[in-house]
């Protein structure tokens, strides 16, 4: 399989809404509505609802120009009841600490899924990397670290790689650590290069786990995959290894697309060919091996499975009613708002949520941080196979939850999540 060419954690596809004041109300909504589907205690809900700590600095940086800006930089830690917290650090110009207090709550319930243990974070930094030059995202990122080192720690906080951020990133942020606190951590920080403990797989483990979970998907609601089709929208690091891979297991992928539009091919898109076009223009821009189509348009493409690897509220209430698939597989973080949800249920639409379809970057970071640790690491092979065991797991989990409470299995993977999270907080109590 060709090699993805972009490296951050989620695909900077279809741009989404600049202002995006209720993202966190959508984590609030379903857990309200998982609460009472399960019966969650309440004084637990209330502790949920709420993230552990934010931090927000000012984040000074001599540019090339010779002035000083001063960026804002956040990081919201939701929760530590199962173990240190996980979470990303994205830049980009919409970020706030609604959309990171979202995120970090998403990383509690999506590790806790994956029965990792970790608990969940969230980081960002409010600029536009594409108008910043090599040195000043590197200062910009090492100024941050700095101003994070008592946030940070490999038993403590975990960053990773997420939106406009990749190893490089967090090699910055290792040396700065190290520098900041005298001490050689590498488990401090995962996604990095392979040379400095990184692990192998990593690239691809988000994409990967977005297959995984359809075909398991796939297998319970009587899908054969041989004859199914696909639209994958976002064609990043995610969207990208996901079509590949759905390509690799004889899902025929008829359409694709990034933030420059669409193609449509009902023959099936030959996604090496797309891969090596992005390779060469960094976009799918003229590509030529399909009929173009807006990303509105592969929404409501009449194929078996949608996967939305994109940004977020990508699926609305406008836009749901005209969605023919039989089942979406979430590959971004939030692409489906709560409303939108009650359309697709009403459907017939099984939606794997994000919280579970996308942890596979997250359970291939728990492998690095363990081989970090231990200082033995593994091959490229066995990541796969631990990962898909873990993540096939976690899918039954799910499925299973949604099965005996009735319910969607957005809400049964909240469920599922409450069950662990409950038993960790009444163990611990509440002080």
């Amino acid at each position: 399989m060709a090699k993805s060419t972009k490296s951050n954690g989620t695909d900077a596809s279809p741009k989404a809404e600049a202002n995006h004041p209720k993202l966190f109300e959508a984590v609030l909504d379903r857990i309200e509505n998982a609460s009472k589907i399960y019966g969650l205690n309440k004084n637990i809900e209330k502790i949920l609802s709420k993230p552990e700590k934010q931090v927000a600095v000012s984040v000074p940086v001599l540019m090339d120009n010779g002035e000083v800006e001063v960026f804002d930089g956040f990081r919201v830690i939701h929760s530590t009841k199962l173990g240190p917290s996980k979470g990303g650090i994205r830049y980009a110009m919409d970020v706030d600490l609604d959309e990171v207090n979202a995120l970090a709550a998403w990383m509690t319930f999506k590790c806790t899924i994956a029965d990792l243990p970790y608990g969940g974070a969230k980081g960002g930094i409010k600029c536009d990397p594409k108008k910043m030059s090599l040195g000043e995202l590197e200062r910009l990122t090492k100024t941050y670290t700095i101003a994070m080192k008592d946030v940070f720690g490999q038993n403590k906080d975990i960053p990773a790689p997420d939106m406009n951020t990749g190893k490089r990133e967090m090699a910055w942020i290792l040396d700065a650590y190290t520098k900041a606190k005298g001490v050689y951590e590498p488990g401090v920080i995962t996604g990095k290069p392979i040379t400095l403990g990184g692990s192998r797989g990593r690239e691809a483990a988000t994409g990967r786990g977005v297959m995984v979970s359809s075909m398991e998907a796939m297998k319970v609601i009587g899908i054969n995959r041989k004859q199914a089709t696909a639209a994958v929208q976002g064609f990043g690091n995610v969207g990208s290894f996901a079509a590949a891979l759905l390509d690799e297991r004889q899902v025929k992928v008829q359409a694709i697309s990034d933030h420059t539009g669409g193609y449509f091919n009902k023959r099936g898109i030959d996604i090496q060919k797309a891969l090596a076009h992005v390779e060469k223009h960094k976009n799918l821009a003229g590509f030529d091996g399909g009929d173009m189509i807006s990303n509105q348009d592969l929404l409501s493409l009449d194929v078996d499975v949608l996967a939305p690897c994109a940004l977020q509220n990508q699926i609305t209430a406008e836009n749901a009613g005209n969605i023919k698939s039989k089942l979406i597989v979430e590959g971004a973080n939030g692409p489906t708002t709560p409303d939108a949800d009650l359309i697709l249920q009403d459907k017939g639409i099984v939606v794997v949520p994000d919280i579970l379809a996308n942890g596979g970057g997250v359970t291939v970071s728990y492998f690095e941080w363990v081989q970090n640790i231990y200082g033995f690491y593994w091959g490229e092979e066995e990541v796969a196979t631990r990962q898909d065991k873990y993540m096939a797991n976690a899918f039954e989990r799910v499925w299973f939850n949604s099965q005996r409470y009735k319910t969607s299995m957005r809400l049964g993977a909240y469920i599922t999540a409450f069950i662990k999270l409950e038993k960790a907080i009444e163990y611990k109590g509440l002080y």
